[in-house]
């Protein structure tokens, strides 16, 4: 495809990720104001309301001003009049990464993959640059370069990232190609593991989120008594619990990492000074929002066996990297196919007087066994890699919901990070470090999985008398010879 129509296919993409994201929110708070006021909507007030909430939900930290009216009428304390907001609705970004990544699978597809992520990244930043001039309000506003520069990050990053694993996989020219035939070619099994890695990390990542999905889903179904009891503490109406549910159902990817760091061992904290884990669980006193009545009052020490899913991811993403390595590097001779003729019978029967030619070491596969060091890397790597793709869901999981003991809220990095690995490595290690089977250990070294080979006869056929229809002084043409193999066979 020409690279013009690559640029403006990723230009396109570009532009509908900025409309729908902020479309999701300016179109409910359109409907609110018109049912709330009952006149037209205020475009100078909605515009900058949505374009901040889509700032926020990709990752824009927001500085949150009350105004001095509205601090006055509720007697709030005036040293907390004015906090930051950084505790980001992860829908908002999902929806962008998404988005991102699709726009750099096609134009990789298309051929022009670095046509494509260049000027989808420029249109989404020039985009993103007039949505920030034009979105300051005095209630929440952010710093003009983060509300710049984040989302177009966000979507730069992942759309090089669909464009360059798309690359890997399917390009059969190209630098990226050049560079994955040469990895490739390594021998020993060391070609194959950065695939391996990439595919064991993707199973271990996509299995830790759809846990923390299973666990949010089981907290909000096993307490939905006070989650309604919030909802119905807030004093809303309909419309209001519209609005209210629609916010936090763009706040449920965030709480699925929350339950990926609980089902990990660290857990999560919702305020300086607390801490919700299977190990125990101390809140105090938490924020009237609705959702957040599906954490738990307490917990039993049996939740700490959730720690064994992360281990078994990473046991599935061993035993898909071992396979593929037993399959790529296996080799071998197959078996000799069992037969009633009697010809192959007299065939081993003259053999069994005939000296043993042992194989010749130089003629077994090239590919060789796979080394223990490099299902070792694999393993190791596949358990830093996920140890980091955690680290980085709980950092953008994480942040203030408020000011006081709510500007620290989420799951901490490093720990979530530390437990990860190990669970992982400890998976990983079980399936690609045990020992190797006999059968598999013979088809590595080139060998027959048979008992014996036609070098080495059976017993009851090597005793056996040789059949009367061959002549004894006959003389046995066995082929081409191996090389330094000798004379032939009599």
């Amino acid at each position: 495809m020409h690279r013009l129509t690559v640029a403006l296919l990723s230009a396109v993409d570009a532009a509908i990720a900025v409309a729908v994201g902020i479309a999701v929110t300016l179109a409910p708070l359109t409907l609110l104001f018109v049912f709330t006021f009952g006149t037209g909507a205020d475009w100078a007030a909605l515009w900058p309301a949505a374009v901040t909430a889509w700032q926020f939900g990709n990752l824009v930290p927001l500085l949150v001003t009350l105004p001095a009216e509205y601090v006055a009428a509720t007697g709030i304390d005036p040293v907390a009049a004015s906090f930051t907001l950084s505790l980001a609705p992860l829908a908002f970004a999902g929806f962008t990464m998404i988005f991102a990544a699709r726009s750099g699978v096609r134009a990789s597809r298309a051929e022009g993959w670095a046509t494509g992520v260049v000027s989808g990244t420029l249109v989404f930043g020039v985009l993103a640059t007039l949505a920030g001039f034009t979105s300051q309000n005095l209630v929440a506003d952010a710093e003009l370069w983060q509300a710049i520069l984040v989302p177009t990050l966000v979507f730069g990053l992942f759309s090089l990232a669909g464009a360059v694993v798309t690359e890997w996989r399917e390009a059969g020219a190209g630098p990226v190609a050049r560079v994955r035939d040469r990895v490739e070619a390594a021998p020993h099994g060391w070609g194959d593991a950065p695939g391996l890695v990439a595919r064991g990390t993707a199973v271990v990542v996509v299995g830790l989120i759809g846990l923390g999905a299973v666990v949010t889903a089981l907290a909000v179904l096993l307490r939905g008594g006070e989650v309604v009891a919030l909802f119905q503490a807030g004093n809303v109406d309909a419309l209001g619990a519209v609005v209210v549910t629609l916010a936090q159902l763009a706040y449920l990817p965030t709480l699925a990492v929350w339950g990926m760091a609980f089902a990990a061992g660290p857990g999560f904290a919702v305020g300086d000074g607390t801490a919700v884990s299977p190990s125990g669980t101390q809140t105090g006193v938490v924020p009237g929002i609705p959702i957040l009545g599906a954490i738990p009052e307490s917990t039993t020490p049996w939740l700490l066996l959730l720690a064994l899913v992360p281990v078994a991811l990473g046991a599935l993403a061993g035993w898909i990297a071992r396979s593929r390595l037993v399959a790529t590097h296996g080799g071998g001779v197959p078996a000799p196919a069992a037969s009633n003729d009697a010809g192959p019978v007299v065939l081993t029967g003259l053999l069994a007087s005939a000296p043993v030619i042992e194989p010749d070491p130089d003629d077994r596969p090239a590919s060789g066994e796979d080394s223990f060091a490099v299902r070792l890397a694999i393993a190791a790597a596949i358990a830093v890699a996920s140890a980091a793709a955690a680290a980085l869901l709980a950092v953008i999981a994480s942040g203030s919901l408020g000011p006081g003991r709510l500007a620290h809220v989420g799951p901490e990095p490093g720990p979530v990070a530390l437990a990860v690995g190990i669970e992982v490595l400890v998976g990983a290690s079980i399936l690609l470090l045990s020992p190797r089977g006999r059968s598999h250990a013979h088809a590595s070294r080139g060998d027959a999985p048979s008992a014996h080979t036609p070098f080495e006869p059976h017993e009851e056929v090597r005793d056996a008398a040789p059949a009367p229809l061959v002549d004894e002084n006959a003389t046995l043409d066995l082929g081409p010879r191996r090389p330094g193999s000798g004379a032939p066979v009599d």
